[in-house]
């Protein structure tokens, strides 16, 4: 099973289901000497476990992690970094009413036709617990670019038809963890929970949108052609559980302007160079300007609702799906620091990929 693994120089490979005995990530690539905040890692972890809130799935996972390679006492070796997360509140019986039916909108049905066998509980490698080693990843990436200057701020944008209209210059990111919602308008963020709650005591799902903002990054970073920097990016959000939708800077809203308004022209301030707008989000010919790169990211209903849905099973008979067990009525809230992790992973990449040819 080839597509584990990311990145270039800081690189990682995940392992693990989620419901085997635990999941993990090897971290190659990160350079020696940095400075391993553990807490910090923790709290990227707790951002992101399930049981957190009223709002999202209520599995109790502490997901504590163990160093098991790469760091000696408290400093990065500068060799492979293993990091381990032991499952302990898997409930398999949830799904064994679905092991040999596809449940609509899941990989169920794909897994079965690429490998010919699939772990029905939970989705296995395909469930989202996967990104668990992602966070963890990123939280070593981040520490890394803070070293530089760079941060990595996401936030909820947008859950189904309630979404912000302010841009993110306008916005107090520093209250975005003040909330279950993780938005950092507190009004909306009401509105947004109280939506969220409804949806569940409906037994559906609904969708949202989460937008990331990346502070301090130099002009220079990102490749040319095929690696183009926005490209890493949408490539690695993109890969992220649920997603569907990504778009950088003005995205589908430059198709409406004029090149005479969305051209971002240069100034000298101060003998730094910027620009005057930023609708290119911070890239241009795929190489970091120094401006602030943003993006958004789109993310689709949960597939898993309690309703009853037609469907098939491995034989091809028509049977009844109804979800069970424990799951997310909106994704977003969990999948800020997701986000956050992913794009911290191709910065830190890039970074290093640019310090290789300097």
């Amino acid at each position: 099973m080839p597509g584990n693994s990311f990145g270039k120089l800081f690189r990682i490979t995940t392992f693990g289901e989620s419901h085997g005995a635990a999941l993990g990530v090897v971290i190659d690539g990160c350079p020696p000497g940095l400075l391993i905040d553990q807490s910090s890692i923790q709290m990227e972890l707790d951002r992101r476990k399930p049981g957190q809130s009223k709002i999202v799935t209520q599995r109790k996972e502490a997901d504590t992690f163990e160093i098991l390679s790469g760091v000696f006492e408290n400093q990065t070796t500068g060799t492979p970094i293993a990091l381990l997360f032991r499952n302990k509140d898997a409930r398999s019986k949830d799904y064994s009413h679905i092991k040999d039916k596809f449940r609509p909108s899941h990989a169920d049905y794909t897994y079965q036709a690429k490998y010919g066998v699939r772990d029905y509980r939970g989705g296995g490698r395909s469930s989202a617990r996967e990104t668990v080693a992602r966070v963890a990843a990123g939280a070593i990436a981040k520490q890394l670019l803070s070293q530089y200057g760079i941060t990595v701020n996401a936030y909820v944008n947008q859950v189904g038809h309630l979404k912000l209209e302010q841009d993110y210059k306008d916005l107090d990111l520093g209250l975005t963890e003040f909330n279950i919602v993780r938005c950092p308008d507190p009004e909306m963020a009401g509105e947004m929970e109280q939506f969220i709650k409804q949806v569940r005591k409906h037994g559906d799902t609904v969708g949202g949108a989460v937008s990331c903002v990346i502070k301090g990054c130099p002009a220079g970073l990102g490749e040319p052609v095929f690696n183009k920097l926005h490209s890493e990016l949408g490539g690695a959000i993109l890969s992220i559980n649920a997603c569907k939708g990504f778009e950088i800077g003005s995205g589908f809203a430059g198709i409406e302007m004029y090149g005479s308004q969305h051209n971002d022209q240069f100034v000298n301030k101060n003998g730094n160079v910027e620009t005057t707008s930023n609708y290119s989000g911070g890239i241009q010919g795929g190489i970091s300007n120094g401006m602030d790169i943003y993006f958004t990211a789109a993310f689709k209903p949960v597939a898993t609702i309690v309703q009853a849905q037609d469907s098939i099973n491995e034989a091809g008979e028509p049977v009844i799906v109804e979800g069970k067990g424990r799951h997310d009525p909106c994704v977003v809230p969990r999948a800020v620091p997701i986000v956050e992790a992913m794009a911290a992973l191709v910065m830190a990449d890039a970074l290093l990929l640019h310090k290789a040819i300097r």
